[in-house]
C-alpha cells in the first residue's frame, strides 16, 4: 500500500500527541474558563476584602440594593461598576446567591449592561451572567431576558478579551439548555465569532471556543453547517496536527461533529485531513487514536474515492495494529470494519477523478 508521509505537509511522524490531562480519560472537555479578576496594586487590598465578603452567602436585602442600584434612572459609573462588580462576585464564589439573584431580577439589568459604552461594564455584565448560567435554574432565565444577542455582539466586539472569552462560555452554558437555544444561538451568527476566537485568540480563547463550538454543534445540527460554511475545518486541523497546541483532543472531537454532513467531509478532505486523521491513528493517545478511527470511518463510509485516498495515506498497518492490540472490543470492531473497508476494490470513479484526487493529496 502506498505511504508516503513526506508528501503530506501536515504530516508530522515524529510528534507525540498529547493534550494536558488523563488521555484515558473519556470526555475532552473540561469546564470553560472561569471567570478571572485583575487589578491594579493600588486596589488590590479593598478588592481582596470585597472578595472575602462576596465568597459568603448573602442576604435577599442586599442583593436587592444591588439590583435596585443598576436600574436607578440615572446612576454614576461608579455606583455602577461597584454593583455589577459586587453581583458578579456574589455569583462567582456562592451558588445560593446565582439563585438569590434571579430572584431579585437581577438578570434583565446585567443583560442590559451588555449594551454599555462603558467596557468595564460590559465585561462586568457578561462576566456576572456567565457565573448566574453556572446555576442550571438561571439559564431558561437568561435566555426570556435575551441574552443571547447581546452576548452574541460581546463576543464579537467587546473591548477586553476577558469579556469575549466569558461571552463565548456564557453562550456555551445557555446552549445546553435545549436544542431551541442552541439553534439559536448559531443564528445570532455566534459561529463565525467563535471561530474567529479558535483562529486568533490566545490558549484560553482558543479552548473556550472549542468547547463551546462542540457544544452548539451537538446541541442543533444546523449549527455544524453554519460552522463548515465559517470556515472551522482548517484550523481545527491546523490544531490537530500542532501536538504543542494542547487542543489536540478537542478540535478532534470538534472536527467528528462537524463530519456529519456531506459538505463537513468534502472540507475535511479538501482542507488536508486525512493525513492528519492517519498519524493520530499512529501515533495519538488511546483517545486520540478512537476519534481519529471514527473519523476516517465517516469519511469513509460512502465514498470510493475516500477511501482510496485514506489508503494511499497509509491507514491500513496502523488500524490493522490498532485492531490487534486495542483492549477496547467497540474501538477494535471499528478499527476492523475500518480496515475492511479499505480493503475494497478501488473504485473506477476514481481514475476519472485525477486531478481530485492529486489536488486532495
Amino acid at each position: 500500500m502506498e505511504s508516503d508521509a513526506s508528501t503530506s505537509p501536515r504530516r508530522r511522524s515524529t510528534s507525540c500527541y498529547s493534550d494536558s490531562g488523563d488521555s484515558s480519560c473519556s470526555e475532552p472537555f473540561s469546564e470553560c474558563g472561569s471567570d478571572d479578576l485583575s487589578f491594579t496594586p493600588a486596589a488590590a487590598a479593598g478588592i481582596h476584602r470585597l472578595l472575602l465578603s462576596c465568597a459568603s452567602e448573602a442576604s435577599e436585602d442586599a442583593i436587592s440594593s444591588l439590583v435596585a442600584e443598576l436600574e436607578r434612572p440615572s446612576p454614576s459609573l461608579d455606583s455602577l461598576r461597584r454593583a455589577a462588580m459586587e453581583l458578579r462576585l456574589l455569583a462567582k464564589h456562592n451558588p445560593d446567591n446565582r439563585v438569590r439573584i434571579a430572584a431579585a431580577g437581577g438578570v434583565r439589568p446585567l443583560v442590559r449592561l451588555l449594551s454599555h459604552a462603558d467596557p468595564l461594564l460590559q465585561e462586568h455584565g457578561v462576566t456576572a451572567l456567565l457565573n448566574l448560567s453556572l446555576c442550571d435554574e438561571n439559564k431558561a432565565a437568561i435566555v426570556e431576558a435575551g441574552a443571547i444577542r447581546p452576548l452574541v455582539r460581546a463576543l464579537k466586539s467587546a473591548a477586553s478579551p476577558a469579556a469575549r472569552e466569558n461571552a463565548a462560555c456564557a453562550l456555551l452554558r445557555l446552549s445546553q439548555l435545549d436544542g431551541a437555544s442552541a439553534a439559536a444561538i448559531g443564528r445570532a451568527g455566534a459561529l463565525p465569532l467563535l471561530v474567529s476566537l479558535l483562529e486568533t485568540g490566545g490558549a484560553r480563547g482558543k479552548k473556550d471556543a472549542a468547547t463551546a463550538l462542540y457544544a452548539l454543534c451537538s446541541g442543533a445540527r444546523e449549527n455544524r453547517q453554519r460552522a463548515v460554511e465559517a470556515g472551522a475545518v482548517r484550523p481545527l486541523l491546523d490544531l490537530m496536527a500542532d501536538p504543542e497546541s494542547g487542543m489536540v483532543d478537542k478540535a478532534a472531537y470538534v472536527l467528528h461533529s462537524l463530519l456529519g454532513s456531506g459538505d463537513g467531509r468534502a472540507a475535511a478532505v479538501e482542507e488536508g485531513g486525512i493525513p492528519v486523521l492517519v498519524e493520530m491513528v499512529e501515533v495519538g493517545t488511546s483517545r486520540q487514536k478512537e476519534i481519529a478511527t471514527l473519523c476516517l470511518l465517516q469519511i469513509c463510509e460512502d465514498n470510493a474515492v475516500y477511501r482510496t485516498m485514506v489508503a494511499r495515506e497509509g491507514a491500513i498497518p496502523p488500524l490493522v495494529a490498532l485492531s490487534q492490540s486495542s483492549a477496547r472490543t467497540k474501538l477494535k470492531t471499528k478499527a476492523e470494519s475500518l480496515v475492511e473497508m479499505l480493503r475494497q476494490p478501488r473504485s473506477p470513479s476514481l481514475r476519472a477523478r485525477p486531478a481530485a484526487v492529486v489536488a486532495a493529496e
